[in-house]
């Protein structure tokens, strides 16, 4: 069955499979433990934590370990509560595991603004810097967006925050193994990512924090993590987290040339078979191997029905569920109508898919198209 869907969640890579195997039959120990049990399972954590830290030029003490994504940014925003400064400047495009948790942080106290983007997706830092207030605890903006891809200016963002003392933070979760990802270049002081993203298995995170920075902790309980995150750690699945980031990052410029050259066979298909097809996010500045497109004559969700029925799995760029369908949020903020964001669909290439597998997912969309 082609998958279309590597932005969704990506399937275990067959060497990760085998390291969580691995661990968990021979690390059986509690990593609090000092005998020798424990210890293997201690080490096991330590040498994901510093698979992760190389591959993102971090240092290993700067790498604590979560249960997603979510939770790393959740880790970050909570701790907004104990700051002075209770204000946050982010962007109308990020992931609800942002907006979402701003927004219940509302009735605590903590305030946000969301910056506008343009037609592409994109902030502008100079928007970011405008809307920062005296206030102002926090910048946080993602580094790869999730329906269109589109990259944002953290670099440049970094620079301005940092004359004003203010902490970024930035949700790297659907960049992780896709770009180079830097610390130092990127002068970020939170990142956030996930593990079912790069090949991994689900339900385990990480975050990047800065030496040097403050934080506190969501989960409270025992010292784990540096004391940032309570709870016995998963710890077949962080080993599996760390084996699929280095193996990631060996294949990063491969994995990169083989998603582009998808990208431009599918978009070369389209364009000799469907006259009006529309593309969303940046077309140049954007996450290897996703696709945002509009087909105007049909909705979303009927495409999805037929192409399930040939058994090729992509997204809505809408949210779709219990039959109903709703406007993508983010395709809204980049001015998007409500006719083309209702007929928008997200493919997003993985390292395992081919050439014929694109060709046949274009002769069949041009087929759903054409027959409207």
């Amino acid at each position: 069955m082609p998958y279309f869907d590597h932005f969704a969640t990506t399937p275990v890579r067959l060497e990760v499979q085998e390291k969580i195997s691995e661990i968990t039959n021979n690390a059986i120990g509690n990593p609090s433990s000092v005998h020798a049990s424990g210890r293997a399972a201690k080490s096991a954590i330590e040498e994901a934590r510093s698979e992760i830290a190389e591959a993102i030029g971090a240092k290993s003490r700067e790498i604590i370990f979560t249960g997603g994504g979510t939770e790393a940014n959740n880790l970050v925003l909570w701790s907004l509560l104990r700051n002075k400064n209770k204000h946050t400047v982010t962007t109308q495009v990020e992931h609800p595991a942002v907006l979402r948790v701003l927004e219940d942080l509302n009735d605590f106290g903590v305030t946000h603004t969301a910056v506008q983007v343009d037609a592409s997706g994109t902030v502008s830092p100079k928007d970011i810097e405008d809307a920062i207030q005296d206030e102002t605890g926090l910048v946080s903006v993602m580094l790869g967006n999730n329906e269109v891809g589109t990259i944002q200016p953290i670099r440049d963002i970094s620079k301005l925050v940092r004359n004003k003392n203010i902490p970024l933070h930035s949700d790297a979760v659907q960049a992780l193994g896709k770009i180079p990802i830097d610390v130092s270049t990127l002068e970020v002081d939170f990142l956030s990512f996930a593990s079912h993203k790069c090949y991994g298995p689900k339900g385990v995170g990480a975050l990047f924090i800065k030496e040097g920075s403050t934080l506190y902790p969501l989960i409270i309980g025992g010292k784990q993590e540096q004391n940032f995150r309570a709870g016995t750690e998963n710890v077949a699945g962080i080993a599996g987290f760390g084996l699929a980031v280095k193996l990631a990052k060996e294949s990063l410029d491969e994995n990169i040339g083989h998603l582009r050259k998808l990208e431009d066979r599918f978009k070369k298909g389209i364009a000799e078979s469907c006259d009006d097809a529309v593309y969303n996010g940046d077309p140049e500045n954007h996450l290897p191997g996703i696709i945002s497109i509009s087909f105007p004559k049909i909705r979303s969700d009927k495409m999805m029905i037929f192409l399930d029925r040939e058994s090729m799995e992509v997204s809505a760029g809408s949210a779709c569920g219990s039959g109903d369908i709703k406007p993508s949020a983010v395709l809204e903020a980049m001015g998007i109508s409500e006719n083309l964001n209702l007929s928008t669909l997200r493919i997003s290439f993985g390292k395992d898919n081919t050439a014929q597998e694109v060709d046949d997912l274009v002769r069949t969309l041009s087929f759903i198209v054409n027959e409207q």
